[in-house]
């Protein structure tokens, strides 16, 4: 079995990529660490444990961390996943959230213990990561693996034309983690744009008519609205997330090629990630270049609701 934690920003894609870690029989899921992202922390941490429920997952912990970037203000306005992080589907958060033990703490406990056993997939900003290594800079050469689904190095971003999202929200973070040493795999813009839910398959969810499928079509289509105003020629929604699951899990799906990695903080290029030629270090980030997106997609609808 493969110990894994999955750090989320809860989100559609994220909640998409829950369910397909929880499905997978080879995965067992230590924990979910929460962050902002696309919804404030209090949200993600809700709807991770909604997803979690919705699966009868619900042994499964689910921490809180980071509430903001490390230099930067978040500002949220809901066109992707909606103000609630699913689609509308869930509402404001009432009350405070709370858990047994802080994100990071967590991080860095399950390092020191499962070591080179342990597979981390980030789907968030990377504060929570940035925060563990400030906290115990030598977890670094601990961890088995790490597979962040962030960036775009030969393809444009979709917040600017240089960056993606989980990079640009919180750049300082991301510099930390893709300079640590940390063994990465990154997995960005350039393959995740190459697997997409239609809505096709939304409507296949919706028939089977189980309450997790239901749940499931209801939060996707809202993402599948979002992509057809901003991505019209992509014809479906992008899934990010889910693929950066299944590269920990099957990563001979994707060519990767090593390189030493770095995360523009110059106003001009913000959030850029891009090689560090000026390193002599040998790479310790392999970032995808292609992907088998038929084998994926096969593989994620044939586990997923």
């Amino acid at each position: 079995m493969q110990k894994m934690i999955l750090d989320v920003d809860t989100g559609i894609d994220d909640a998409l990529a829950i369910a397909y870690a929880v499905s997978l029989p080879t995965v067992e899921l230590l924990g979910v660490t929460t962050t902002y992202g696309m919804a404030p922390v209090d949200y993600s941490c809700r709807n991770s444990r909604k997803i979690l429920e919705v699966l009868g997952a619900t042994d499964i912990p689910v921490f809180r961390g980071s509430e903001n970037p490390l230099q930067r203000i978040r500002e949220y306005n809901g066109k992707i996943h909606g103000t609630d992080g699913l689609g509308e589907t869930l509402g404001p958060v009432e009350g405070p959230v709370s858990s047994s033990q802080h994100a990071v703490d967590f991080l860095i406990e399950q390092i020191y213990e499962h070591k080179k056993d342990l597979t981390i997939v980030a789907t968030a900003p990377l504060t929570n990561l940035a925060a563990a290594l400030t906290k115990a800079p030598e977890i670094a050469g601990m961890v088995g693996k790490v597979v962040i689904m962030g960036g775009a190095v030969m393809t444009p971003g979709n917040v600017t034309k240089f960056a993606e999202a989980n990079i640009i929200i919180d750049p300082e973070a991301a510099s930390i983690v893709l300079e640590s040493g940390m063994p990465i795999t990154l997995v960005g813009l350039d393959v995740t744009r190459k697997t997409l839910l239609t809505r096709a398959d939304a409507q296949q969810w919706r028939e089977k008519g189980t309450p997790a499928s239901t749940f499931f079509a209801q939060f996707t289509e809202f993402y599948l609205d979002a992509y057809s105003t901003l991505h019209p020629y992509l014809k479906g929604c992008a899934l990010h997330d889910p693929l950066a699951v299944g590269v920990a899990v099957y990563p001979d799906l994707v060519r990767t090629v090593p390189m030493n990695m770095k995360v523009d903080l110059e106003d001009n290029a913000l959030g850029r990630t891009t090689e560090d030629l000026y390193r002599t270090t040998e790479p310790t980030t392999l970032v995808c270049v292609q992907v088998d997106a038929e084998r994926f997609m096969k593989d994620f609808f044939a586990h997923v609701v």
